[in-house]
């Protein structure tokens, strides 16, 4: 695996709370924002996953955004 360097601003209160947490966790800077790089791709994928999924159980059961709005509103009027 090939690795990169790449310059990245911050502003300083997040560098500072960056580098508490990586000492914290005995990591470098890097190390920690490469980990939170990876945790954010996997939860964009995974949420893309789910909307995807709903969309097509919505196609395939002809349900509209209607249809979902209208059960939320009720939904919400029973409570």
């Amino acid at each position: 695996m090939s690795i990169s360097t790449v310059n990245i601003s911050f502003n300083a209160d997040l560098l500072l709370q960056i580098d508490e947490i990586a000492q914290k966790e005995a990591r470098t800077r890097s190390e920690l924002i490469r980990e939170a790089s990876r945790m954010y791709i996997e939860r964009k994928q995974k949420w893309q996953s789910i909307f995807a999924y709903g969309q097509s159980a919505a196609l395939k059961n002809n349900v509209s955004h209607e249809d979902i709005m209208s059960e939320i509103k009720n939904y919400r009027a029973g409570k």
